[in-house]
């Protein structure tokens, strides 16, 4: 049973450099899971509310790798709050949690690694549905 306790800040590796640091990840060495599909958020408005769903299946790595947000966790019975604001600390999220990015800061943009291709079936997109599978997975 995932909770938000399983979700977790993961250094990934930086090469400073005087001209720009990089951020190299390789899939399986410095996320837990294979990279399947990546994508961004950019030009979020102020004040708008990105994600607000789950997933049955798929793992996920948010990087802030400009400006900063909020990542907001639930797990049916606890939330907790972890503001992203470094290009070299991504937030890992396994299946099953609930979550809300808010907060953005102008320019902000969130690189999201998942281990799995887009499928519209995986998406939990209404929270009473998601409170309800997670309590199914509670009881014995």
């Amino acid at each position: 049973m995932t909770s938000v306790a399983d979700c977790r800040l993961l250094e990934l590796p930086r090469i400073p450099r005087p001209e720009g640091n990089i951020t190299p990840v390789e899939s399986g060495r410095d996320v837990p899971f294979e990279i399947a599909r990546v994508f961004y958020l950019y030009d979020v408005p102020a004040g708008a509310t990105r994600a607000g769903h789950a997933h049955h299946e798929l793992e996920q790595l948010f990087v802030a790798v400009m400006g900063a947000f909020t990542v907001v966790l639930r797990d049916g019975r606890s939330a907790r709050d972890i503001v992203l604001d470094r290009g070299h600390i991504g937030l890992y999220l396994p299946r099953l949690i609930w979550k809300e990015l808010v907060n953005f800061s102008a320019g902000s943009i969130c690189l999201v690694l998942t281990s799995r291709p887009y499928d519209e079936r995986d998406y939990i997109r209404d929270y009473a549905e998601f409170e309800s599978i997670k309590a199914k997975e509670r009881s014995p």
